[in-house]
């Protein structure tokens, strides 16, 4: 009988230890996260005090060869929302569902291979912050992603986008890219130059039309299967597509 109550007693104890090991666990993880969102609110704070939204907005909205974006083909806009951020519409900036999928692909890879960020996030970080891959400096686009969100309707936001990013060649925004490339305003794109043009961004130095046009088209072929994965195009009609010339 003594035996046993001694063997309780230190099971007891070394649940207890267990348990009081999980808090101080718990505690220091509570205390890396509150450090790290501190940091990221700070750079949010800095970038934002740093360049208004207004401003930022107006920048863009002045650059050469600015695009509204009710002038855009409709697939063109589609294309960007299925490639790039499928949830667009749903989100609020901010895509758990996405950052949770990226982030296992990130762990079974090993490595940084998908980033999980919204069209808004996009906008957040080549508006107003680097390109390194730091905890603190998603924080801070996350932060200002959502202050976007508050801000903008969703059409504003795709619009700034669409005018901001790189399509390669020097080409900046869709209206300086479609006339580059193609000598076209972009109201004028066809089909197949829409969805080209769409997947351009990903890698801009890979995918440019001039330079890389067979990898221009294999990345154009991801560009209608996510259309048809989203509903936007049918199979015969991203078939039909692929087979139109883009030039």
């Amino acid at each position: 009988m003594a035996r046993s109550k001694a063997h309780a007693s230190t099971g007891a104890s070394v649940l207890t230890f267990i348990g009081r090991v999980l808090v101080v666990v718990l505690v220091l993880i509570a205390l890396v996260i509150t450090y790290f969102m501190a940091r990221g609110f700070h750079q949010y704070r800095e970038a934002l005090d740093g360049l208004p939204l207004s401003e930022m907005q107006q920048r863009i909205e002045n650059s050469q060869d600015f695009t509204p974006i009710e002038t855009l083909p409709d697939l063109y806009v589609q294309a960007v929302v299925a490639v790039e951020d499928h949830r667009f519409y749903m989100h609020f900036g901010f895509d758990p569902l996405a950052t949770l999928r990226a982030l296992a692909n990130d762990v079974r890879a090993g490595a940084i291979v998908e980033g999980g960020s919204t069209i808004t996030q996009q906008l957040a970080k080549n508006e107003y912050f680097t390109q390194e891959q730091t905890i603190e400096r998603k924080i801070a686009e996350v932060f200002m992603a959502v202050t976007l969100e508050q801000r903008f309707s969703k059409s504003e936001i795709l619009e700034m986008y669409v005018n901001s990013i790189y399509f390669g060649d020097g080409y900046e925004g869709i209206g300086q890219a479609s006339r580059g490339y193609y000598h076209i305003s972009p109201s004028e794109l066809s089909a197949s130059q829409c969805t080209l043009l769409a997947g351009v961004p990903n890698a801009p130095s890979a995918y440019s039309p001039t330079e890389h046009p067979e990898l221009a088209q294999q990345r154009q072929h991801q560009v209608l299967k996510r259309l048809v994965a989203c509903d936007y195009l049918s199979e015969s009609e991203a078939v039909r597509i692929a087979l139109q010339p883009a030039a």
